[in-house]
């Protein structure tokens, strides 16, 4: 019998709800944020990373099959398969503009934290990384949009599509080049 594994993330009504179940005080995309620029920065690929990314280490581990350890495992995949696929986990297509542009700030400010926790003082980026960075520090900043026009959706779609290729280009730079060094050496 075949065993079709997808590649899509588990619903964001579903992390919601294990999100409230574990008692995190998080929103599902901010926290998928936090897990992608934890991986993104070098961090550790394993169950405890709910405590790690959240920097409190009395949180419990993900339990096996769970909807966050099929997240961890889908997004850890996309970031390392080569390709150019990364789906964030944010408010549906159909959900209003303030809704989806909530969700994507909550998931800048998310990766943020990650991406600090995993290099530390330290990152590896270079200038141009650096100011990608501070773009996301802006976006985490900003204030959700209530209602706008179609110059407002267009400009969210090429605000997600820069924080997603950003997040895949972070990880490029701080997880591939340095194995692609240490194989050198």
């Amino acid at each position: 019998m075949l065993k079709f594994v997808t590649k899509r993330l588990p619903d964001l009504q579903r992390i919601a709800q294990e999100v409230r179940a574990q008692g995190l005080a998080i929103e599902p995309s901010e926290l998928h944020g936090a897990l992608c620029g934890w991986l993104a920065g070098g961090g550790c690929n394993d169950a405890a990373w709910i405590a790690r990314v959240l920097a409190t280490p009395d949180l419990p581990d993900e339990r096996p099959g769970s909807d966050l350890a099929r997240l961890r495992a889908l997004t850890a995949a996309q970031f390392s398969d080569g390709g150019l696929e990364l789906d964030l986990l944010l408010a549906d297509d159909d959900a209003s503009l303030e809704a989806r542009s909530g969700s994507l700030f909550a998931w800048c400010r998310g990766f943020l934290g990650g991406f600090g926790l995993a290099t530390g003082a330290e990152s590896l980026l270079n200038e141009e990384g650096r100011e990608a960075l501070n773009d996301l520090a802006r976006f985490a900043a900003a204030e959700p949009q209530a209602d706008g026009d179609l110059e407002d959706e267009q400009a969210l779609i090429e605000i997600h599509e820069f924080v997603r290729m950003t997040a895949l280009l972070f990880y490029g730079d701080c997880v591939l080049a340095v194995r692609h060094r240490r194989r050198l050496h």
